[in-house]
């Protein structure tokens, strides 16, 4: 069944602390493929790998700017929190890491957005 992203929210959590949820408008992939590892001999005839470390970089997520959610983001940069992306009864996929923000650039006609860039620092587990 495919599901729609509407409805979808990013919060964040300090421990046992209250939850700042985030409007998001995009967000980035909730996973990565492992690196392959090339075991390739020279007996071999196709090229074989094992799985490597998954490469999780950087995560940006997009939300309408807010001065209240910006200034809240702000004073928690450098932490390690719980971040949670929820779709709604669809599922929640939970990592921890730490994130910066930043505002986004803009022209003529165009919302203002402000940037969430996360390091994760676990794997990505759906809950």
């Amino acid at each position: 069944m495919a599901i729609s992203t509407q409805g979808t929210v990013l919060k964040i959590k300090k421990g046992e602390d209250a939850v700042t949820t985030v409007n998001i408008k995009s967000f980035p992939d909730l996973g990565a493929a492992p690196a392959a590892i090339d075991v390739t001999t020279l007996a071999d005839t196709v090229q074989k790998f094992i799985p490597g470390v998954k490469a999780l970089a950087a995560m940006e997520f997009l939300a309408n700017y807010d001065k209240d959610a910006f200034e809240a983001l702000k004073g928690q940069e450098g932490e390690t929190l719980t971040y949670s992306v929820e779709f709604g009864t669809n599922g929640t996929f939970t990592f921890t890491g730490s994130h910066s923000v930043a505002v986004a650039g803009a022209g003529l006609n165009a919302a203002v957005d402000m940037k969430i860039s996360v390091l994760p620092s676990s794997e990505i587990a759906v809950a």
